[in-house]
């Protein structure tokens, strides 16, 4: 769109950019857990229990699924020796789910991948910038 004249009001360039932004760290996304035979959602789940060990029950409800769902993706994730499922202390019907230490060792290359790919799109801001922006994206993203 670069030359052309914007009809667009400030409105709805915000609500653009925020879904062109979307797009881009999602094929970010996409591409590294490819490239780690994951899915997205896969690559998600990693995520959450870098620095959690949630119930089932709490691991849907970051997800937005199913428990069904989860409870597929997990003993697909416990197949592939990532995840760990223990029956939680405190209440034994509970299931926790944790990352096995082959899955821990994994994060940190798959963390440096995305930063790597997402480098070009964050390396025009200074580091003031790059603060004021995980600022607002944190504001944003609290529901």
């Amino acid at each position: 769109m670069q030359g052309m004249v914007s009809c667009m009001s400030a409105a709805e360039n915000f609500t653009d950019n925020l879904v062109q932004t979307s797009f881009a760290v999602t094929a970010i996304l996409n591409r590294v857990a490819s490239e780690h035979d994951l899915s997205l959602t896969q690559l998600r789940v990693l995520g959450i229990l870098r620095d959690r060990e949630p119930t089932m029950a709490e691991l849907a409800s970051y997800l937005g699924l199913e428990r069904s769902t989860v409870s597929g993706l997990i003993d697909r994730a416990v197949g592939r020796g990532l995840v760990r499922k223990t029956t939680d202390a405190a209440d034994g019907r509970s299931v926790r789910v944790s990352l096995t230490a082959e899955a821990r060792r994994l994060a940190p290359a798959i963390i440096a991948e995305i930063g790597e790919l997402l480098s070009p799109m964050t390396s025009r801001l200074n580091p003031g910038e790059q603060q004021r922006l995980t600022a607002l994206l944190g504001k944003v993203l609290t529901v």
